[in-house]
């Protein structure tokens, strides 16, 4: 079972492997939300979306849509 963003708890971190799609918005590469990088489930909103994360200092709110496209390796 592959994890991505979405699976993340709150306060929960892992680090970007890849993408499982190829529409990731250019916006959130730009914001850094790059392989390699870690990202930290700051919130989420009611129902789990939109979801507050914070990747690499930045701050950051995406879709629950765009986060299942992002693969992550969790880390303690």
């Amino acid at each position: 079972m592959k994890l991505t963003i979405a699976s993340l708890k709150k306060g929960q971190k892992g680090i970007i492997k890849q993408f499982s799609h190829d529409d990731i918005p250019l916006k959130l590469l730009e914001m850094g939300c790059l392989p390699g990088n870690k990202v930290e489930l700051v919130q989420t909103a009611p129902f789990r979306d939109p979801m507050y994360l914070n990747i690499n200092g930045s701050h950051l709110a995406i879709r629950k849509e765009t986060a299942l496209l992002i693969e992550i390796e969790v880390v303690e």
